[in-house]
């Protein structure tokens, strides 16, 4: 998987303003709110049911320095899900380098070419650079390095957990959910280190902390920094509640927010998502620091997905 913190996930431009009450919920409902939602969710499931979204990705795999045999047959060290036989031999070696040597009739291509031979490039966290991908038909077969380990993805249009997918289950959508807090600035952004489902870590920037009030009692979420391509700056909230690890998904739910605006950001926990590693074992995904747990109930956002995997 793509760990940039820019292409985890699609930012969601979230409507600002609306009437407070003391609590930082909104008094009254805003007009259209439950058809925006509505969506919103519809939009989601376009996105999850793409040929290149996270359903699609059925094979994965560790590696360390050595010498594998790849391809779809059962005695081959990577083995992939799909493909042929014998895609080739990929060299790992312990200066951080990568080459495959493809075997004749695999009919691989790389950057629109038949490939014999080539150092293929992963696909990294905070690296910009797009990876080197093996097209094989329809799917794709890539490296990722996250942090110091390396691994492999196969990607397939054609993958059932794509073409069965059924959707995901919400909470009711609760206008109250919809909360805009007060925005605190840090001077400069602290530097602080996230760690992904997989235990390695991954470097991000914390610029503020959103707090709030629900029902009396205060709390606060600190955001990392998502640069999208535009160059505007929004808001990646990981949090996890009480209603983590049973009625939603354990390692945590993803929140994108705005740009703080008036000293204020709005937090719409009606659009709180799932992370990709809660829909495909194939892929890895940070999940919530420790100051990002709240110890309330958020009936709100999505449900755990649940798979045939």
């Amino acid at each position: 998987m793509r760990l940039r913190i820019s292409t985890v996930l699609a930012a969601l431009v979230l409507a600002c303003g609306g009437c407070l009450r003391g609590d930082g919920r909104a008094d009254a409902e805003l007009p259209g709110y439950r058809q925006q939602v509505a969506q919103w969710r519809a939009q989601r499931l376009e996105e999850l049911r793409a040929s290149d979204g996270w359903l699609s990705y059925t094979g994965s795999g560790r590696l360390k320095p050595g010498r594998y045999r790849v391809g779809s047959a059962p005695d081959n060290e990577v083995r992939l899900p799909g493909g042929p036989a014998r895609l080739g031999i990929l060299t790992l070696d312990g200066h951080e380098r990568a080459h495959i040597e493809v075997a004749a009739g695999s009919d691989a291509m790389l950057d629109g070419q038949p490939l014999q031979a080539a150092e293929l490039v992963p696909e990294q966290a905070a690296d910009e650079r797009p990876g080197s991908h093996i097209r094989l038909g329809t799917a794709d077969f890539y490296l990722v390095r996250t942090g110091a380990v390396w691994g492999w993805r196969y990607r397939d249009p054609d993958a059932a957990s794509r073409r069965d997918f059924k959707g995901v289950e919400h909470f009711p959508v609760a206008p109250e959910w919809r909360v805009v807090a007060q925005w605190y600035p840090f001077p400069k952004p602290k530097e602080v280190v996230l760690l992904t489902s997989i235990g390695t870590p991954l470097p991000a920037e914390e610029p503020g902390e959103a707090r709030f009030e629900i029902d009396g009692r205060r709390y606060s979420l600190r955001p990392v920094l998502q640069m999208q391509e535009s160059e505007d700056r929004h808001l990646f909230f990981l949090f996890t509640d009480r209603t983590s690890g049973r009625e939603t998904y354990g390692g945590a739910r993803y929140l994108f927010a705005s740009a703080p605006r008036d000293g204020t950001v709005v937090l719409d926990f009606n659009r709180a998502q799932n992370p990709p590693c809660a829909l495909t074992p194939h892929v890895v995904c940070p999940v919530a620091p420790p100051g990002n747990r709240l110890d309330l109930r958020v009936n709100a956002g999505e449900k755990v997905f649940v798979s045939a995997y």
